[in-house]
């Protein structure tokens, strides 16, 4: 792996530091600063001439700074005669505005996009993306992969019977049925009304809960309105215990206060994004790492060896 390299920028160097144990390779050397009115300064202080280099970097919170320091992480990194540059996105912001859904609206998805690829990167890696159509927004290969297989063992270990998988809204179902199918659990969707943006109101449950452990499955959390709304839900129809698994803990606002006075018992969430602090110190937070699956999908990679195949 000679030709490997790996850089990081601000947003999540606890995991590109994981990632890097993995692969037994060191992090790049590269300054990611501002300048005193806020503009970013990117050093790249390796040479990585006719290299294979991943660039990691979540575009979470803050979003557009995140966004701005891994497009000009990828600029320097072209200029400098990088061979192969992928942008790994554990987290894929502006996700969720990936269709117009009213007159005037921006594909902001798209955007982001095209950012990328006019930056020039060569390819994406990212997980759990919001809409698997994402991937089509792209001119230049885009692996996706999944954090099934780290949430199945965990729930494999907490669930065993009575056990129902529980997607908290339409678009959701595909990802729970599949859920459901491998840990031969029922599938319950909740029928959900959105008054406005991060506003959900419930109105009905379709499939049965009464007396089953309820796991709901979601892709992201942010405010947590959704998962708090569901799980009284849940509760007002008899489940006998209510639990969620997120991939992204995006968390803003009053979310982990929400959850914290919520009746949800547990919170399984990855490290696709730095957990907050306050969230971290709470006790129904747990944090499983994707580390391992992207470090062996960068291997992959770089081998040109399948990547699907590590969910076979």
């Amino acid at each position: 792996m000679d030709h490997l390299r790996i850089f990081s920028g601000n947003s999540n160097v606890p995991l590109a530091q994981e990632i890097c144990s993995f692969l037994s390779t060191p992090l790049g050397q590269a300054d990611v600063r501002n300048f005193s009115d806020g503009e970013i300064q990117v050093d790249i202080d390796e040479s990585v001439r006719g290299m294979d280099v991943f660039v990691i970097q979540s575009t979470c919170t803050p979003g557009n700074t995140n966004l701005m320091e891994l497009l000009i992480m990828i600029d320097a990194l072209k200029r400098a005669s990088a061979d192969r540059i992928t942008a790994v996105l554990p987290y894929y912001g502006y996700a969720r505005q990936d269709r117009k859904v009213s007159p005037r609206a921006p594909i902001t998805a798209k955007l982001v996009a095209d950012l990328i690829t006019a930056a020039g990167a060569h390819r994406v890696l990212t997980v759990d993306l919001h809409a698997g159509q994402i991937q089509g927004f792209f001119n230049i290969p885009v692996d996706h992969l999944f954090a099934a297989p780290v949430l199945l063992d965990h729930i494999r270990s907490g669930f065993h019977d009575n056990m129902v998988i529980v997607s908290p809204d339409a678009g959701g179902v595909e990802r729970a049925r599949a859920f459901g199918k491998r840990l031969k659990a029922g599938l319950a969707i909740i029928d959900k009304r959105r008054e406005g943006p991060n506003v959900a109101k419930f109105m009905n449950i379709i499939g049965e809960v009464k007396d089953l452990q309820a796991v709901i499955l979601d892709d992201i959390v942010d405010t947590a309105g959704t998962l708090v709304e569901a799980a009284s839900a849940l509760a007002s129809k008899g489940a006998a215990k209510v639990v969620a698994c997120c991939t992204h803990p995006v968390l803003s606002g009053p979310a982990v206060k929400r959850l914290q006075e919520s009746i949800i018992e547990e919170v399984t969430v990855t490290n696709t994004i730095p957990l907050k602090p306050e969230a971290l110190s709470n006790a129904k937070f747990r944090v499983l790492s994707v580390g391992k699956l992207l470090a062996e999908a960068i291997k992959r990679i770089h081998y040109n060896d399948s990547v699907s195949s590590l969910f076979v």
